[in-house]
């Protein structure tokens, strides 16, 4: 590697929490395309980062990393940035709500998008349905959370939870693409609508506009991704 790290990444993926996060730490890094069109997140060399074939990973001094929340909480801990230090009595409550967005929400939404990958395709509509109701109460516990103010999700200071967040509300707001996605509708959740407002105003956040063609309010009002070079899907 010529720069600190390398983000394997595909445009508006779960990388685009990482490339955020690289962002908001000014750390410097480089890119390689995952380009999802051709599979190659199932090629050989690809499997040999992340034996799973999924998407992101981050190649470090100490070897790659793969899974979402771990990559977000090695940075946070190696770069002493955007989470309550091991030594905050804020770390506690900080952690259980990133594991609740990663094991659960993110868990969740991963069924909501691939349905037919854990049922029978004639009944991936209605696992979907039974999804909404879940996610909207997850939904509503996080903002019930960002109503209390914690510097780890409060609109004035940028966490990797509030970026994780904030993709995540973006796919709810446009994937499946064809699926009628009433159900999500941001004023339902204010505190964490705050949170998303005061994102989109960030430098971290243009750069990831401009890096893969997120539109100029991705979180709030978003559209597909344009993305210079890749495939979102």
């Amino acid at each position: 590697m010529t720069t600190l790290y390398r983000l394997h990444y595909a445009p508006d993926n779960a990388s685009l929490v990482i490339r955020l996060v690289l962002e908001e730490m000014d750390l410097p890094y480089e890119t390689v395309l995952v380009d999802r069109s051709r599979n190659e997140q199932e090629s050989v060399a690809y499997r040999a980062l992340n034996p799973n074939g999924l998407i992101p990973v981050l190649e470090t001094s100490q070897g790659p990393i793969f899974e979402t929340a771990a990559i977000l909480l090695w940075l946070a801990d190696t770069h002493g940035e955007l989470a309550p230090s091991s030594a905050s009595p804020n770390r506690g409550d900080f952690l259980k709500w990133l594991f609740f967005a990663s094991n659960t929400l993110h868990s969740d939404l991963r069924i909501l998008f691939y349905a037919d990958q854990y049922i029978e395709s004639a009944k991936a509509a209605e696992l979907r349905a039974g999804m909404c109701p879940r996610l909207r109460r997850h939904l509503n516990a996080l903002d019930t959370v960002a109503k209390q103010s914690p510097e780890w999700l409060h609109a004035d200071h940028p966490s990797i939870l509030t970026y994780y967040l904030a993709c995540m509300m973006r796919w709810m707001a446009l994937y499946p693409a064809r699926m009628d996605r009433s159900w999500y509708q941001l004023p339902d959740t204010p505190y964490l609508q705050k949170i998303l407002m005061q994102l989109e105003t960030l430098p971290a956040t243009r750069a990831a506009i401009a890096a893969e063609g997120l539109g100029v309010t991705p979180f709030t009002s978003p559209t597909h991704a344009t993305p210079p070079e890749g495939s979102a899907i």
